[in-house]
């Protein structure tokens, strides 16, 4: 795969949630299905349309196959603590049959839900009429076979399992297993470890709780398992450092196999040093090779075999250094940009603001920072690059740093896994873009 470039010809899809902001997006592992979930609590699945025979230069359009509410508000009363319905998560199962399956997740509470079709239903019944009353054993004459009848095509979304108080502090992540019985979910100071098929009881593999919490020094921000090895998974920390364990090792993890952190230049640290340095989102390449990880300015790309510094180190939008100040006073320092590979590892893409997602090539080293915007997602667009000027004489196309609107910004993009097809999460706006063949 390559990474867009200003000649290439993009298809848009842009889909406006009225009701909230997008907070995760999923593509399956085959990419026919694309989940956001919302602030609200609701999950919204994507299906692949298949390509049109009269207009075979253009692949299948993404269109709405099912929406569900997957989460409602609650409240601890022992904590006097409202648990909001916001969907932090999404994490699909490989496909076994001919129903899907996905894990979702608020801040406490994760559920496996199925999705499946029905397009045929049972009728002639022996002790139901037509409408589906009741009827009197006694004045049944004949015994009848119940027969399958053709039906609208419906796509039902029913909880299989919901797993639910085991973590104390927010989830902030949850990684299906490459075993795909196990899964793993993570809070502030605790990784968990599940089986799909148990609900009642978790395995804590990582706890990382002092005994005085006034001695707390950093968080977990993510973690995730490894795509090939169902031992061996990673966490992030707020202090910029990853922890690889192998649960061969022990059953408590807290004492990792590897460290990876890179040395802090001591000439560049300030008051924010330690507030950009928090790692927001860590991913294994798919061939398990690498990982990336993603901090408030960068992303850097991990070689496995090589601890003490990364491979690849990507800036995202250095030009706000010079406006740490300013975002930390309006919180936006804090916001956790998500990062994302394509599918053959040689492409990453990531989020930023104004609407602005920057992606990179591995291979060539170019990189490319585009806009999600209306404009953009007229029929047969043409995605310009966009470029930030950080002073003196502003050129015609550039847009200058204060101009920039931290409002809008991108924190969640999905790559598909086969294919240059792109989604990007703008607020409640999500925008699908594709590779058009000419």
């Amino acid at each position: 795969m390559r990474v867009m470039n200003h000649t290439t010809s993009i298809r848009v899809f842009c889909f406006v949630f009225l009701a909230d902001i997008i907070s995760t997006v999923e593509f399956n592992y085959s990419g026919e299905l694309l989940a956001t979930g919302d602030k609200g609590g609701r999950v919204v699945i994507f299906q692949h349309e298949q390509e049109s025979k009269n207009r075979p230069q253009l692949r299948g359009e993404y269109n709405v196959y099912s929406t569900f509410q997957s989460h409602e508000p609650e409240f601890d009363y022992l904590k006097s603590l409202e648990i909001e319905e916001k969907i932090n998560k999404i994490r699909w199962l490989p496909q076994q049959n001919s129903a899907h399956f996905l894990l979702s997740t608020n801040d406490k509470t994760i559920k496996l839900w199925k999705i499946s079709e029905r397009d045929k239903r049972a009728e002639g019944y022996n002790l139901k009429d037509e409408e589906g009353r009741l009827r009197d054993p006694f004045r049944i004459s004949s015994l009848r076979v119940p027969v399958l009848m053709p039906m609208d095509l419906m796509v039902e979304a029913s909880p299989r399992r919901i797993f639910a108080n085991a973590h104390t502090y927010h989830i902030n992540s949850i990684s299906v297993n490459s075993d795909h019985e196990t899964y793993l979910s993570a809070d502030d100071l605790r990784i968990n470890l599940w089986h799909l098929e148990i609900t009642d009881r978790s395995f804590n593999i990582v706890d990382i709780k002092p005994a005085n919490m006034e001695e707390l020094t950093e968080v977990i921000t993510a973690a995730e398992c490894h795509p090939h090895q169902c031992n061996v998974f990673v966490y992030s920390s707020s202090k910029g450092t990853i922890r690889l364990c192998d649960m061969r090792a022990a059953a408590l993890c807290d004492r990792h196999s590897k460290f990876f952190e890179e040395p802090e230049d001591p000439s560049s640290r300030s008051f924010f040093s330690e507030i950009i340095s928090s790692i927001s989102d860590v991913k294994f390449s798919h061939s398990g090779r690498y990982m990336m990880t993603r901090d408030y300015l960068s992303v850097k790309v991990w070689d496995l075999n090589m601890e003490n510094r990364p491979v690849e180190t990507y800036q995202v939008h250095e030009y706000l250094r010079s406006k740490l100040c300013s975002l930390y006073e309006n919180d936006c320092i804090f916001d956790k940009f998500e990062c994302c590979w394509n599918g053959s590892d040689s492409a990453i893409m990531t989020g930023s603001y104004n609407n602005f997602f920057r992606m990179f090539d591995r291979n060539t080293r170019r990189d490319i920072t585009l806009e999600a915007s209306r404009e953009s997602s007229k029929p047969r667009a043409t995605l310009k690059p966009r470029k930030v000027s950080t002073g003196g004489k502003r050129k015609k196309d550039e847009i200058s740093v204060d101009s920039l609107d931290f409002n809008k910004k991108i924190l969640h993009t999905a790559w598909h896994p086969k294919e240059n097809v792109i989604a990007v999460a703008a607020t409640n706006n999500l925008y699908i873009f594709q590779d058009k063949i000419n």
